[in-house]
């Protein structure tokens, strides 16, 4: 693990502390009211177990698990802990919807968009059980009077305002983080020596600088000429993202840095770079233009022609005669 890695994992790991140190004052101040000014016993023996279990469990777990899991497992037991605070109130109030918000965003900090889809739709299934089950069963739990009601909810809302600052907070020196490593990775394997700016002086908000875009573009061109991606016929934008392990949106502005118009313009000039190679290789008693095209990597004659004249404003074939004369010429 690099050091942008361990960063990457410490700011997760701080995030983690400081949102369970959080819920920790969260849930003791909720003990607190339900003690003392809106009497619920069950509820305050309720709200007090939750500051327990996850003030040790959170303990336990902290050194000896991944933080990916403990986030799991946070975002499976969350919900079915707020399910019985949220029947409870359910005849009262339906705010208590609101601490399902977080669990999206958390999923979308730590997980792909898969599993951010997999624990909203987990989320949802709670709260529709918890729909059937309030309009289907009646329970005994203690009346509030609207101002109390109008009481918690007003806290309820500021906590979670508090819990959401925090995790958008993380998420954006996250990415920011996650973003630096892509252009920490050197293009060549004498470019980390020459390297003068660490991550942080990389980005500024997000905006990348002209020297990472630089090492960006060293490393499109790298990739291109020592892997011949070009090949492909069906190789694209998005192919080489994921080559190189960048979003797509800083390749193409590295490549609109040197002067290209777009990732299209770009490929088909590399692609016509080599087919001008070929020709001066190739003998072509032994071989077909549609050898030195295809191995290019485009996929007919036709769009080849099109793109070889928009590029060097001759066709395939004159360009071919031209230096052919030009090659007999010299060496007679």
């Amino acid at each position: 693990m690099n050091t942008t890695d361990e960063q990457t994992e410490k700011l997760k790991q701080e995030l983690l502390d400081r949102y369970v140190i959080l819920m920790i004052l969260i849930l003791g101040i909720y003990t607190l009211i339900f003690t003392f000014y809106v009497y619920n016993k069950v509820m305050s023996w309720y709200l007090t177990g939750g500051l327990i279990f996850i003030s040790y469990s959170y303990s336990l777990v902290r050194k000896r698990y991944s933080i990916n899991t403990i986030v799991h497992l946070y975002l499976i037991c969350a919900p079915l802990y707020n399910f019985y605070v949220m029947l409870a109130f359910w005849d009262n109030s339906v705010a208590s919807f609101c601490w399902f918000l977080p669990i999206p965003l958390g999923a979308y900090i730590f997980f792909t968009k898969k599993e951010v889809l997999a624990y909203s739709s987990y989320t949802l299934l709670i709260v529709v059980t918890c729909y059937v089950i309030a309009n289907n069963f009646d329970f005994d739990f203690p009346s509030h009077t609207q101002k109390e009601v109008m009481f918690t909810d007003t806290i309820l809302f500021i906590f979670n305002i508090l819990v959401i600052t925090l995790l958008i907070h993380y998420k954006d020196k996250i990415r920011k983080q996650e973003i630096s490593l892509h252009f920490e990775r050197p293009a060549l394997p004498d470019a980390q020596k020459d390297k003068k700016n660490d991550a942080e002086n990389v980005l500024e908000n997000a905006d990348i600088n002209v020297e990472s875009m630089e090492n960006l573009f060293l490393r499109i061109e790298a990739c291109m000429s020592e892997n011949l991606l070009f090949k492909d016929v069906k190789f694209n934008l998005s192919a080489l993202s994921v080559a190189l392990e960048v979003n797509s949106s800083y390749i193409s502005k590295a490549i609109r840095g040197k002067g290209y118009p777009n990732f299209n313009s770009y490929l088909n000039i590399y692609r016509i770079n080599y087919v001008k190679k070929l020709f001066t290789e190739v003998n072509f008693q032994k071989t077909t233009l549609m050898y030195v095209y295809t191995e290019a990597g485009f996929s007919n004659q036709s769009t080849f022609n099109r793109v070889f004249k928009q590029i060097e404003g001759i066709t395939p074939s004159e360009y071919f005669q031209r230096n052919l004369k030009n090659n007999t010429g010299e060496s007679t």
